[in-house]
């Protein structure tokens, strides 16, 4: 007998520039106990809120997730959640893509996962080309001015004089808003 869990979300956007109302509205509407969001690549694997959902799901549980590419950007990312998620019982369900798997999925579920998990792959490869073709044009114009730096000048200085003076680098990376290795580039 199969046991009656919790509904959670998980909801994730890219950027904090970004927002995650649509998302969450497609999600409200399966009506979660418990939501899980985060605004973080979905290239990183160090995902906290995901980390945090992935501990919390129980036998019985359903996931909610808006669209495949919210929860992996990459088939074999996908692939392994989605099979850890099913492996412990807890059922998981891709509004936009209309789809749920359970861990007894058919044979065409699965290879409907992976299609639809290699076209997000696909999609993402694009735009990123699309992006390195348009910055080449803009540079070659003398458009493009790069990157708007993390730190300004003065930030700068005092990132080097605190880690020098000893203090913890990750917690230096968190009050300055930028990730420990855009803090280490700023260091050397």
């Amino acid at each position: 007998m199969a046991t009656k869990g919790q509904r959670i979300a998980y909801v994730r956007v890219s950027t904090d520039d970004q927002n995650t109302a649509r998302q969450l509205e497609s999600v409200k509407a399966m009506s979660p106990d418990q939501t899980f969001e985060e605004k973080i690549s979905g290239k990183s694997k160090d995902r906290p809120a995901l980390a945090e959902m992935l501990r919390f799901v129980r036998t019985g549980d359903e996931v909610i997730v808006h669209s495949m590419d919210r929860l992996a950007r990459n088939l074999d990312d996908l692939r392994s959640i989605v099979s850890d998620l099913t492996g412990r019982g807890v059922k998981l369900t891709f509004i936009k893509e209309s789809m749920t798997f359970t861990g007894e999925d058919s044979p065409m579920s699965k290879l409907m996962l992976s299609v639809m998990g290699a076209f997000a792959e696909f999609e993402r490869s694009i735009m990123l080309e699309r992006q390195r073709e348009g910055i080449a044009v803009a540079k070659a114009e003398g458009k493009y001015k790069g990157r708007k730096p993390s730190l300004n000048e003065a930030q700068a200085v005092e990132v080097k004089r605190r880690a020098e003076a000893g203090e913890p680098k990750a917690a230096l990376a968190r009050e300055f808003h930028v990730s420990r290795e855009t803090l280490y580039s700023y260091l050397r």
